[in-house]
């Protein structure tokens, strides 16, 4: 099965819904950060909640990035989505080993630790908007559910899950996110409860060959599920050598000259996909040159001010 997702409401509009699997993104994801297991799982799940939530943007050119920062052994995870269905992620420490939390469950809460999770919508309007809570148990659905509530006031119900393989590849991955609107009647609330109550996990609703429609149809029993919208999905980097080249030229001028000096190629790493992109000593020289003219300019300017 591709990737894709699938995008609905239910109840008279009182609902909204999403539901998606996203095994190829998150193998191509393990494979690009040679995650061990616990990490794939953490970092599975985050690709999946970014990659529905960068849908619920609006814009062609919007992105979505969410941030744990934790005091777990994992350390930072980041995954940047649009809404056109791609995302891509990242991990401070992929090598993480830790014993399983139960029966062939993996301890992502022990890894990822207490910290926050961050949430950053650039709309292209300047400043992007920053959402923070603090996380809930670090099993990544708990804290999206918990962002939700705090900083944006829409209950909801958030559901995550990647199953690695004994090989440590991807077996599934996928998710659901169910979120009430505002005068969402009782009676609707009670139904969506008593249907949640006793779920099996989303890793297992997969395993059992269920599709992202289908996990739908199952949580909103009932409640009159429309879909409205089937989205591809894809782990894409948008990295290119001007943009690396621009990261190159933020660092300081001290830094460049000692790799002027040096006098060889220097080569930088995409964080997001491993792509090498790599610069000639004239290339450095080039930008230090540029970094020494830049802030003599600032140093005139302000002292013509």
């Amino acid at each position: 099965m591709k990737d894709y997702m699938v995008r609905g409401t239910a109840a008279g509009d009182m609902i909204r819904a999403f539901s998606a699997t996203t095994k190829e993104m998150t193998e191509y994801c393990r494979k690009v950060h040679n995650t061990a297991p616990v990490v794939s799982a953490a970092l599975g799940r985050l690709l999946t909640a970014g990659v529905m939530m960068g849908t619920m943007m609006k814009g062609d050119r919007d992105e979505i990035t969410l941030k744990i920062d934790g005091d777990g052994p994992v350390q930072h995870l980041i995954v940047t989505a649009d809404s056109h269905g791609t995302a891509r992620g990242y991990v401070t420490n992929p090598n993480v080993e830790l014993p399983l939390k139960g029966p062939a469950k993996l301890d992502v809460g022990t890894a990822v630790g207490n910290g926050t999770l961050s949430v950053i919508r650039d709309i292209g309007l300047g400043d992007p908007y920053v959402g923070q809570v603090t996380l809930v148990s670090g099993e990544i659905a708990e804290d999206i559910t918990k962002y939700f509530a705090v900083s944006e006031q829409v209950p909801s119900s958030v559901a995550l899950g990647v199953l690695v393989d004994t090989d440590l590849t991807i077996r599934q991955a996928g998710g659901f996110i169910i979120q009430l609107m505002p005068d969402c009647p009782d009676d609707v609330i009670d139904r969506l409860e008593q249907n949640l109550t006793g779920l099996p996990s989303m890793t297992q609703m997969l395993e059992d060959g269920m599709t992202p429609e289908q996990v739908l149809e199952r949580v909103l029993e009932g409640l009159d599920l429309r879909i409205l919208e089937k989205i591809p999905l894809e782990y894409r980097c948008t990295c290119s050598h001007d943009k690396v080249s621009r990261a190159l030229q933020s660092i300081s001028a001290h830094d460049l000259k000692e790799m002027v000096d040096d006098g060889k190629d220097v080569e930088v790493g995409c964080q997001f996909c491993d792509k090498k992109y790599v610069f000639r000593p004239e290339e450095i020289r080039e930008m230090y040159v540029r970094k020494i003219d830049g802030m003599i300019d600032d140093f005139r300017g302000e002292h013509e001010a």
